[in-house]
Formats: C-alpha cells, sequence, structure tokens
C-alpha cells in the first residue's frame, strides 16, 4: 500500500522559513517524480512543486518560485520542500504526491500526481 508520510508544518509568521519533509514507502520511490501540493482554507487543491527521479528538473508555481526549493533522498525515501520568506497566502494543508501509477488508496490527484486516502498532511498556518 502506497503511504506518504508528510511532517514538518507549524505556525509562523510572515518571512519565516520552514522545511517540510514527506516519507515514501509501498511503492519504488526512486523511480518516480514526485511533487508538493496544498490545499488551502476553502480553496481547491493547487500543485506547488514537482521533481523528476533523478532531481534534474525541479519546477514550480509561479508564486512559489525563488522562495520554495524542492528536493528529495533517494536512499532514504525522502520528499523535502524548503520554504522560506512565507506569507499569508501560503497558509494551507501541503501533501506531498507521487506519479506511481494506479495505486488503489488514492484519495486525489493533480497534473498526474496523486496521494493516498491515508494521507494526513502538514498544516502550514503564516499569520502576524
Amino acid at each position: 500500500e502506497v503511504r506518504l508520510l508528510e511532517s514538518g508544518g507549524g505556525l509562523v509568521t510572515p518571512g519565516d522559513s520552514l522545511r517540510l519533509s514527506c516519507e515514501a514507502s509501498g511503492f519504488d520511490f526512486s523511480k518516480y517524480s514526485m511533487a508538493w501540493v496544498r490545499q488551502g482554507p476553502g480553496k481547491g487543491i493547487e500543485w506547488v512543486a514537482g521533481i523528476d527521479s533523478a532531481s534534474a528538473r525541479p519546477t514550480y508555481l509561479d508564486s512559489v518560485k525563488g522562495r520554495f526549493a524542492i528536493s528529495r533522498d533517494n536512499a532514504e525515501n525522502t520528499l523535502y520542500l524548503q520554504m522560506s520568506s512565507l506569507n499569508t497566502e501560503d497558509t494551507a494543508v501541503y501533501y506531498c504526491a507521487t506519479t506511481f501509477p494506479r495505486f488503489a488508496n488514492r484519495k486525489a490527484c493533480i497534473k498526474g500526481y496523486c496521494y493516498p486516502e491515508t494521507s494526513q498532511g502538514t498544516q502550514v498556518n503564516v499569520s502576524s
């Protein structure tokens, strides 16, 4: 069963930084592109950043370019998101998602990245 366990969120003030982590299991993490997605209060799911299996081509939502950095450690089956210069618009529950295909316990998908029903996400609150 695919499991993605997010951590690292919290309550911060504008301008602060956070580092999110996602531990993956149930599939060959090193072979698949991964992404961070988020859902803000009263909003739909938004793709934030993606990275291919070899970490060669990270891509970002325009509003987070230059502030967020996605990375991965294939030896540790872990995905990261370093967030800096946080602002109130970044407030959301953050999930990691995978392109591993057609796993049975998918909850939601966006741009070909899906996360499972077991994902709790990690809450990021940016408030002054």
